[in-house]
């Protein structure tokens, strides 16, 4: 997930932390407990009772995931498991269908795979939201009313509440239905971003769930909505009713500031989410207007965050010349192109475990930050066209591993299908090439998987986040701008690559100007605009587990970059060690530090390693030359090596080579 719109994740997180963390999620109203509330007149708990509500959401019907075996749903307290809603917040009455809770509760609506946020009473019955009347987005309330009012007789107000005064905060704590606990009206505290209120501080006990019900008076009058709990302290946080009330009607405020980074970099943007639109509106005209409106602001802060300092984005500036020179692009687990604090780009991959599939199948995984980077070795009994072409066959192998696991009661249950997603398409990036964007459902948790998926000759390379509701469109965006700056070498057996070059309509464009010609046992060519090469089993059997690599990135080619393959290596087979490697070079600005003078150097001079001579490490035997334009001055020069295991004779390495270089052509000057 992205470190951007960090208010809407908190938001959500205060709905949600009693869903995620509460041992139990017991919904119902319950009857009112006056637990230390002995000042509290009983007489009021009736009317209290009455005036307060649960916020819950439907929980969804029907469930596209498949298990392992059947939900010990028993595991469960019996309320948990018969309720058919989640409980999310408190909010309450103060006029004639006129309702109160906290925006944040209201916004776990926003994109939710759940049912709309309802009111539920004592009685269980539900209740629907009509129209949104008030709404502010950094004070965080909601004025709304009910499609069919129950008509409870409201709470009154107090808009001017005094100091040390006993308060009584009314909610609906961990889910478990509506409880009073007392306290003490302690201070006020201006709001963080200008001072613009001051927000209530109570000792009253508050609890997730409490989110916006009401703090009350002993004489049982509001004084304050009920919104966070202070993090170290017992301290919690109310805004005062009577802002509430003099708010203006008929609109919606989204004014706040925001912290938007992204992955790449540490720049930071602190702007602000500056609109208004018209109320009233039915609550799913709301969220519409919402979302498009903080889809706006998204789209917004990604322009903004790239164009700051745009003559040091990568890959421009000298920050990003010792990537780009530096040599080849072989990853096979996707990397991350980020920048560090002294300004210099590099490439992040943090490596983490690989799991086996069967049929040789496996995937290497890494993470950053909220990022799962992932390479799929698809098994050798899952076609390329299944694989690309059918969500369902990527799901399932990602289900194999074991990432995605649903909790119920003390049993981890792990979730063997995705089902069909929601969104399938093909985002193409700046550099062309198509990864495939699917989105996957999982409602029990509220929370969708989205994957983009760049195919590679071996099966596919990933990036993949967990969205929360009213991220989505924040996750995706993001993900989709990180695309540019994801690095991985196209790796697989010949085998692999012919099914995968059949399915031409995901090549990188780049691709297109790439033929390779695979004839087992006989021949294997390899033409680019580049260079052209072929060989026959003289120089290295070619059979359908030889391994060929060619290492995509970002080249420096007469003033610009583009992204093109720079590296070619082909190993005999993957228990083989016998191998060649071709790699493009370009002459090093003359600001680089000296090691890349002297790697350019020992090529244009023909030093060692580059003199055609054999020279023995790791227990390999090595031997080099530099292939390119013959001119006192080239511009690029491709190194070529020939590898084998053990120690050989010079002979035997010197045929390899020639072989190697009577095969090759440089068509680039």
């Amino acid at each position: 997930m992205s470190k951007t719109m960090r208010w809407l994740e908190r938001a959500n997180g205060r709905a949600w932390v009693a869903l995620r963390e509460a041992v139990v999620l017991m919904v119902g109203l319950t009857a009112i407990s006056a637990v230390h509330a002995a000042s509290l007149d009983a007489a009021l708990l009736p009317k209290i009772q009455g005036a307060t509500f649960e916020v819950v959401a439907a929980k969804p019907v029907n469930d596209p995931l498949t298990y392992e075996k059947p939900l010990p749903l028993d595991l469960l307290p019996f309320q948990e498991r018969n309720d058919k809603y989640y409980s999310i917040g408190t909010a309450f009455a103060i006029g004639h269908n006129r309702y109160i809770t906290a925006g944040h509760v209201l916004l776990a609506g926003v994109d939710s795979l759940w049912g709309q946020p309802s009111l539920r009473d004592a009685s269980g019955h539900i209740y629907a939201i009509d129209k949104v009347e008030k709404f502010d987005l950094r004070r965080d309330f909601v004025v709304f009313s009910l499609a069919d009012d129950p008509a409870p007789s409201p709470l009154e107000v107090d808009t001017k509440p005094v100091l040390n005064q006993e308060v009584y905060a009314v909610g609906n704590a961990l889910g478990t239905g509506v409880v009073i606990r007392d306290g003490l009206y302690t201070s006020d505290t201006p709001e963080q971003q200008d001072g613009a209120w001051k927000w209530m501080r109570f000792s009253a006990a508050a609890s997730p769930g409490n989110s916006g019900g009401p703090l009350l008076t002993k004489e049982g009058k509001v004084i304050g909505v009920v919104l966070m709990k202070s993090a170290n302290e017992n301290l919690n946080y109310a805004l005062q009713i009577g802002d509430v009330l003099n708010a203006p009607s008929g609109q919606a405020v989204m004014e706040k500031r925001v912290t938007y980074q992204l992955d790449i970099f540490s720049t930071t943007l602190n702007n602000h989410i500056k609109s208004q639109f018209t109320l009233p509106l039915g609550l799913a005209d709301f969220f519409n207007e919402f979302q498009k409106r903080f889809g706006d602001y998204v789209d917004t802060q990604l322009k903004d965050i790239l164009a700051k300092d745009a003559d040091k984005l990568f890959p421009h500036g000298d920050g990003s010349n010792r990537l780009l020179y530096g040599g080849s692009w072989m990853n096979t687990l996707p990397g991350l192109i980020t920048r560090d604090s002294t300004g210099e780009w590099g490439l992040s991959v943090k490596e983490g475990k690989v799991m086996t599939l069967a049929a040789n199948g496996y995937v290497e995984t890494g993470v950053l930050n909220r990022t799962f980077f992932l390479h799929l070795r698809r098994p050798d009994t899952l076609p390329a066209s299944k694989l690309y072409n059918d969500p369902s066959a990527l799901a399932e192998q990602l289900c194999k591993l074991g990432l995605f696991m649903r909790q119920v009661g003390s049993e981890q249950i792990r979730i063997t299908s995705l089902g069909k997603p929601l969104t399938d398409t093909v985002h193409t990036d700046q550099w062309q090439r198509r990864w495939q964007l699917r989105v996957w459902a999982m409602p029990y948790a509220d929370t969708k998987i989205v994957t983009y998926s760049l195919p590679v000759p071996s099966g596919y390379a990933i990036i993949m986040r967990f969205a929360m509701p009213g991220q989505s469109y924040d996750t995706t965006a993001d993900m989709r701008t990180l695309t540019d700056f994801v690095s991985v070498s196209y790796s697989g057996t010949l085998a692999q690559w012919k099914d995968y070059l059949q399915n031409t309509a995901l090549l990188p464009a780049a691709f297109k100007d790439i033929h390779i010609d695979i004839d087992y046992q006989h021949r294997f060519s390899y033409a680019s605009k580049r260079l052209a090469f072929a060989y026959t089993p003289d120089l290295q059997k070619i059979e359908p587990d030889s391994l060929l690599t060619l290492g995509a990135g970002f080249l420096p080619d007469h003033g610009k970059v583009v992204w093109d393959v720079n590296t070619l290596s082909m190993r005999a087979s993957k228990q083989d060690g016998d191998r060649l490697h071709i790699e493009r070079n370009a002459v090093p600005p003359n600001d680089m530090d000296d090691s890349f003078k002297s790697y350019w150097d020992k090529l244009v001079k023909r030093r060692h390693p580059y003199e055609s001579v054999a020279y023995t490490t790791d227990g390999e035997t090595n031997i080099a030359a530099p292939a390119g334009e013959q001119a006192a001055a080239p511009s690029v020069l491709y190194s070529v090596y020939y590898v084998m295991a053990g120690t050989q004779q010079q002979d035997t390495m010197k045929t390899k080579l020639d072989l190697l270089l009577k095969g090759l052509q440089i068509k680039e000057h």
